[in-house]
């Protein structure tokens, strides 16, 4: 048997000498990039028809909208050339299919995008007639990372940012019949310092293929001209028995006569409803509340309508008129729809609280655990990287996605980890409907020498620059992520991997977002801060975190067995790894099970709150998944999984 162990001494890492500081190594002037020689079955099923056709946006729904996913034109040039009025005819230019990266196999281009390179997408769109006397939006999922804007000749916007949604109203720029788009994109991957997770030039070790332009769903829709609803935070209050609502407009309304109505449903049947203001904070109570949780995830239908009033104070000159109290708002609440409803969006929620405190059994002392719903329920999950074969960065379908949500649940687990990336948000409706927990990791960004080592004493300083798009892109992430209900934690830092600032990022992202725990930095270097205290622990039995009075212990990565398998392997050329690497189904399930009567012991008798077992699924060159990387075998059946994880949840 081929044993291939991960020590640990202190802090110290080292894989048989093959890995220094986990290979950040230099990248090449050109990319690594190959066609995948594995892909899932979900993935052998895309075509341009059928490439990510649901609604992508569950916690806003409107009834119109166009999918742009499909056959776009591509073409990649220097970085200083100009637009290309020619898509064919050269090596480097096609047709390319959106929502996948240039560099995957599904998007049939599979070419690097190199720094000094800009990737140009084309494509007409005729916007329907029903549309007419609207404003029309152009969405964008994901697009990494930096990119512009033209229609018809004309500069809409920019945005930059590899992993955040954005729109922008096109309006003025349409013309009747057909439109041309067009957009110009840059990635400097690893010799940028922006969040960009594991793509890395040279893809090695721990680190993946690049991915480039378009990554998530285009589309547009029609709003109202005058108004529209263009964002919505649903923040639940367990405690007080009730939902938080906050609806925003694309501008503020200067009339009296306009307003929201809020309802809340079980089902179809109303269960709380309310007007309020657009500009104010409303709360709709919620009676006997069905509480979500892994083992009942009941969520709430939930809909907003921009509508027309009775003024309650019509007469009543401007300085007469109550501001921002108590009357005002009760006057609302009791005024009379009069008119049609201009905007209408439907969305969801759920009553789910998730905080750190004693175990209310008393049976734990003074270290505080993770509460869920204010009961002390162990978290146990895998690290979850959310790459695949033929997409890299971008889940083939819904299907897939829940296949593997599925698959972790009925193993026992109801958590899991997601690695530094975003999902895309119909990812996040899955784990809503189908009852996981979710730790939500920041993407890292940082240029070598931006990173901690194991065992700094002191954080490396970064740039303005990059200080400034990193906070800017994790204030995005939480924003557009904050209505999902599974998601309890959010982690700022993994490792020491672009570490800065930590007790003061983990203290402003708690300030914007106290419903949720904060892990502050997940491994390595701990700075005291955020509600956790988390270690990485790959040796062949995993350690017990250091007892904290002040913040609960979770083990943030742990396990790491690898065995790979012939015919499911990303490059069988390549040295496959594992933190430990075995060769048999029995020699696998044996060490799995070793870890976790560990986990089991810390859970009973130490209060250990959460273990993240590494990882779901093999990745390129790491064999340490509970499934291949193209998801056709399971390591370790799905009933023994379950069995092995059953201590964790003995009441």
């Amino acid at each position: 048997m081929r044993n291939i162990t991960l020590q640990r001494t202190g802090t110290l890492l080292a894989l048989n000498g093959l890995l220094t500081s986990f290979g950040f190594a230099q990248s090449p002037a050109t990319p690594a990039v190959r066609p995948a020689p594995i892909m899932s079955r979900w993935e052998k099923q895309v075509t341009a028809d059928n490439a990510w056709r649901e609604y992508p946006r569950p916690q806003l729904v409107r009834q119109q909208w166009q999918n742009l996913n499909g056959m776009w034109d591509y073409a990649i040039t220097p970085k200083t050339a100009p637009a290309p009025t020619q898509f064919t005819g050269a090596p480097d230019r096609g047709q390319i299919l959106v929502p996948f990266a240039v560099e995957s196999t599904l998007s049939k281009v599979t070419k690097p995008l190199t720094p000094d390179q800009r990737l140009w997408y084309r494509r007409s769109v005729t916007v329907p007639r029903d549309w007419n006397g609207q404003r029309v939006l152009l969405h964008f999922g994901a697009v990494d990372y930096e990119c512009s804007l033209w229609i018809n000749g004309g500069l809409v916007g920019s945005h930059t940012g590899g992993s955040d949604a954005f729109s922008f109203d096109i309006t003025d720029y349409l013309k009747d019949g057909q439109n041309q788009l067009l957009l110009g994109v840059t990635d400097p991957t690893s010799t940028g310092e922006q969040p960009r997770g594991k793509q890395l030039l040279n893809p090695n070790s721990i680190w993946y293929t690049p991915v480039s332009g378009i990554w998530q769903t285009v589309w547009m829709e029609p709003v109202p001209k005058a108004h529209h609803i263009d964002e919505i935070r649903l923040t639940p209050e367990v405690d007080s028995g009730r939902v938080r609502v906050e609806v925003l407009l694309d501008k503020p309304i200067t009339g009296p006569t306009t307003a929201i109505r809020l309802t809340a449903m079980d089902g179809t049947q109303t269960v709380a409803t309310t007007i309020t203001r657009s500009d104010r904070v409303a709360y709709l109570p919620i009676q006997n509340p069905k509480l979500w949780s892994p083992d009942s995830p009941f969520l709430y239908n939930f809909r907003a309508e921009l509508v027309t009033v009775n003024d309650p104070f019509a007469g009543l000159a401007n300085d007469k008129r109550p501001r921002r109290n108590d009357a005002e708002r009760a006057a609302y609440a009791k005024a009379t729809v009069t008119g049609t409803t201009t905007d209408a969006v439907t969305s969801y929620f759920a009553m789910r609280k998730i905080a750190m405190g004693p175990n209310p059994t008393g049976s734990t002392g003074n270290q505080p655990v993770l509460l869920l719903n204010n009961k002390f329920v162990f978290q146990n999950g895998p690290l979850d990287q959310g790459w695949w074969p033929g997409g890299l960065l971008t889940p083939p379908s819904d299907d897939a996605m829940a296949f593997e949500i599925d698959f972790l649940k009925k193993s026992g687990f109801n958590m899991l980890r997601k690695h530094i990336k975003v999902e895309p948000d119909r990812y996040y409706y899955l784990c809503d409907k189908l009852g996981i927990l979710v730790w939500q990791d920041m993407p890292s960004g940082f240029l070598e020498g931006q990173n901690e080592s194991p065992g700094d004493q002191f954080e490396p300083i970064r740039r303005s620059k990059g200080v400034e798009q990193f906070e800017l892109e994790l204030r995005r992430m939480m924003n557009q992520l904050h209505n999902h209900p599974s998601i309890v934690t959010w982690v700022v830092h993994n490792e020491g991997w672009g570490q800065y600032d930590n007790p003061r990022l983990s203290a402003w992202v708690k300030g914007l977002d106290p419903s949720r725990t904060v892990n502050a930095v997940s491994g390595w270097n701990d700075r005291n801060a955020g509600d956790f205290f988390d270690i990485h622990t790959y040796e062949p039995e995993p350690r017990f975190p250091a007892p904290k009075s002040d913040r609960v212990v979770v083990i943030g990565e742990f396990g790491g067995i690898g065995w790979p398998i012939q015919g499911h392997l990303w490059n069988p050329e390549m040295r496959n790894w594992g933190y430990q690497t075995y060769h048999s189904a029995a020699e696998v399930e044996k060490a799995y099970r070793t870890k976790y009567a560990k986990i089991a012991d810390y859970y009973k008798n130490r209060a250990l709150s959460a273990a993240v077992y590494t990882q779901t699924t093999d990745v390129e060159g790491e064999v340490n998944g509970l499934l291949t990387y193209d998801r056709e075998v399971i390591k370790i059946p799905v009933e023994t999984l379950r069995q092995i994880h059953a201590p964790l949840f003995d009441k």
